[in-house]
């Protein structure tokens, strides 16, 4: 059984979606790879009370983990992919082949990776926007590259990361 509901965020309007009462989405307003929304299920408010407490405290920048139960939807692959999304520490960034490096052990599936990363049902949560270009450039993002920057200039404020420079906004 699916449900969901929408909650406000300093990135615009949230859609948490449960699969049996395990999160598997959540989605940005006009983000890409958006699954068709009549899958979603009923909208249903009160389940998703930790989902919502985390994400403030995240927003808030009180939290930089999330512990809350994930039902990821993918390949094999791609779960791959999103578990080595989740090792990148808050206020950190790595690159695409890196990650490729990480889980393949070849810098050649840097393509795939950011495919998989592309795919994230789970943004946010399962950082996706930690993963930026070869030369730290912001590339790609579901969600637009203007949310993108404002996650990781957030992140890095929480964090009390100095480098300010480690990003390049693109457009």
């Amino acid at each position: 059984m699916r449900t969901h509901t929408h909650v406000e965020s300093p990135v615009g309007t949230l859609t948490l979606v449960a699969t049996d009462g395990v999160l598997s989405g959540l989605y940005m307003t006009n983000q890409r790879h958006l699954p068709d929304t009549t899958t979603f299920g009923e909208n249903d408010p009160t389940a998703f009370p930790a989902t919502i407490t985390q994400l403030t405290e995240y927003f808030e920048g009180t939290r930089t983990e999330f512990d809350i139960p994930l039902h990821l939807h993918g390949t094999d692959f791609q779960r791959r992919v999103w578990a080595e999304l989740t090792t990148i520490p808050h206020g950190e960034t790595t690159s695409y082949g890196e990650l490729a490096l990480r889980i393949t052990g070849t810098l050649t599936a840097s393509r795939a990776v950011g495919l998989a990363n592309g795919k994230n049902p789970i943004s946010i949560i399962v950082p996706c926007h930690r993963v930026v270009g070869a030369t730290g450039n912001l590339t790609g993002y579901g969600g637009g590259l203007a949310r993108k920057q404002h996650l990781l200039d957030h992140e890095r404020r929480t964090a009390g990361t100095t480098t300010p420079d480690l990003f390049t906004t693109m457009g």
